[in-house]
């Protein structure tokens, strides 16, 4: 049970290794070698967390002990469980998208190497156990995905990766020295919810842990994209679409969030933040984040960056439930967190779907292809509404139980992100419609003959896009079992 944590990580870091060695000339060969190992990561991972989920306590598997109280191990928890799940779902079927996607790329073997190896390194971040072992893979996070980042090499590319590696590397500085706190005034350094303080240690000196506590909160939150460390997340999208897809929708965005999710309810705890400025200063940053990117995105008329300006958003939203500090604040951060994954992954591929097939980056350019493209701009308009909030779509649901938990926090504060999100959502309507009304109801002048080499792209893509509109829709029409389960983790009781 122990090493069946430990699988699906050290094994994808191995093939993605092998893969940029043996380097198969045959693309069959290389694509087959990519899904199987996908594949295999993703089973190990569910069967992980499925044996983890009907043992009375998950057993630690320890992959290297330093000292009796240092060690890299691995442990899968409630929270564990869902972000583990969003990743080994969503990877397999990106990377069937991205196998057709990036055949006209060039340097496959050494994209998909570095993309494998990440689907390990994320699952690293989802099953520690410990803040050493999540700082560790947080940190390698960073190294495996500067080369997709940086794939095409050109001098957008560059400037983009030297700016992701100074505002990952700056905030993971900052990031530490949390760590070192909690180790000084703190019981252990493994998960514990509620917390780990030594409240006898911290009496006297609570000013300074709380100061500490929002340095180590902008540490982890630059890879959330939190205001206003979150410029280098734009400029990423200049990354192959597949890549862009995983930045904001599952790897490195939401491995930001879920450390700040360990930061407050595993660490320095929410009895000890709860009231205190600390709690204000994290949550005043939350919400200024949430409109500050709804509003950039409103004004940017090239698409990707449109949804990277989003992604900025919408994350604020989950560290916005997370800093209510409260059981159902929990709750509306992994729902929104699950939600939010499925429908920003949609609308990215969509987006490297139209910018493939057609040429077009800028929404200005989108007038008529709605029909040339049905499937596509199918699919990225109920991606818009979701994202949106329409009922009874996901984003919907994920608002609601935002909403919902900051109206019982009871702290007048929160009434504050509540109006944040009711903006936001009137500024994600405008900068959504915009898009799909251009495609299906064009109102400028529509060149007819360039329209009619556009088409959809072939089954390798398309059938990701459908499954991806499908689950969203089906998760939140019958949306009660996973809330259930979110609130069995939000209790502790899994």
């Amino acid at each position: 049970m122990q090493w069946l944590q430990a699988l699906p990580i050290l094994i994808s870091v191995v093939l993605g290794i092998g893969l940029t060695i043996l380097q198969p000339g045959e693309r069959k060969v290389r694509n087959a070698y990519i899904m199987g190992s996908v594949m295999l990561t993703a089973g190990l991972s569910f069967a992980a967390i499925i044996a983890a989920g009907m043992a009375d306590t998950a057993p630690a598997c320890t992959l290297v002990r330093f000292s009796s109280e240092f060690s890299i191990s691995l442990r899968i928890d409630g929270c564990s469980m869902v972000y583990g799940a969003i990743v080994s779902a969503l990877w397999p079927l990106i990377t069937l998208y991205s196998l057709d996607y990036m055949s006209h790329e060039g340097h496959e073997s050494r994209f998909f190497g570095f993309w494998i190896a990440s689907f390990g390194v994320v699952l690293g971040i989802a099953f520690a156990e410990d803040f050493l072992t999540l700082y560790l893979f947080y940190e390698l996070l960073t190294l495996v995905t500067l080369p997709l980042v940086m794939h095409f090499m050109d001098e957008k590319a560059r400037y983009a990766g030297r700016k992701y590696v100074v505002y990952s590397l700056a905030g993971a500085a900052f990031a530490f020295i949390g760590i070192v706190f909690l180790l000084r005034y703190g019981t252990t350094l493994d998960f514990t919810y509620g917390g780990v303080l030594d409240l006898a240690k911290a009496a006297g000196n609570e000013t300074t842990l709380w100061a500490v506590f929002v340095l180590t909160f902008f540490g982890f939150g630059v890879k959330a994209a939190i205001f206003p460390f979150g410029a280098w997340l734009p400029d990423a999208s200049v990354a192959p679409t597949p890549v862009s897809a995983l930045l904001h929708a599952v790897a490195v965005v939401k491995a930001g969030a879920f450390a700040v999710l360990r930061l407050i309810y595993f660490g320095f705890g929410t009895d000890f933040l709860r009231g205190s400025w600390a709690q204000y200063a994290v949550m005043t940053a939350a919400i200024l984040t949430i409109i500050y990117g709804a509003a950039r995105a409103l004004r940017t008329p090239h698409l990707k960056r449109r949804l990277a300006f989003s992604t900025v958003s919408n994350l604020s939203y989950i560290l916005f439930s997370l800093t209510l500090m409260t059981p159902a604040g929990l709750v509306g951060a992994l729902a929104h967190m699950v939600y939010h994954a499925v429908v920003k992954i949609t609308m990215f591929c969509c987006a490297g779907s139209i910018i493939q097939k057609s040429g077009r980056e800028y929404i200005y350019e989108f007038e008529g292809l709605g029909r040339r493209m049905p499937v596509v701009f199918g699919t990225f308009t109920v991606s818009a509404f979701a994202l949106i909030g329409v009922p009874p779509l996901g984003g919907f649901v994920g608002k609601w139980m935002i909403c919902t938990a900051a109206v019982l926090s009871e702290d007048p504060w929160a009434y504050f992100g509540i109006g944040a999100l009711i903006l936001s959502t009137l500024l994600t309507t405008l900068y959504m419609m915009t898009i799909f009304v251009r495609a299906w109801f064009p109102v400028g002048t529509v060149d007819h003959e360039a329209l009619s080499k556009i088409h959809d792209p072939g089954p390798a893509m398309t059938i990701p896009l459908m499954v991806l509109a499908a689950a969203g829709i089906v998760l939140a029409l019958f949306s009660a079992p996973l809330i259930e389960f979110l609130q069995a983790v939000s209790l502790n009781t899994l």
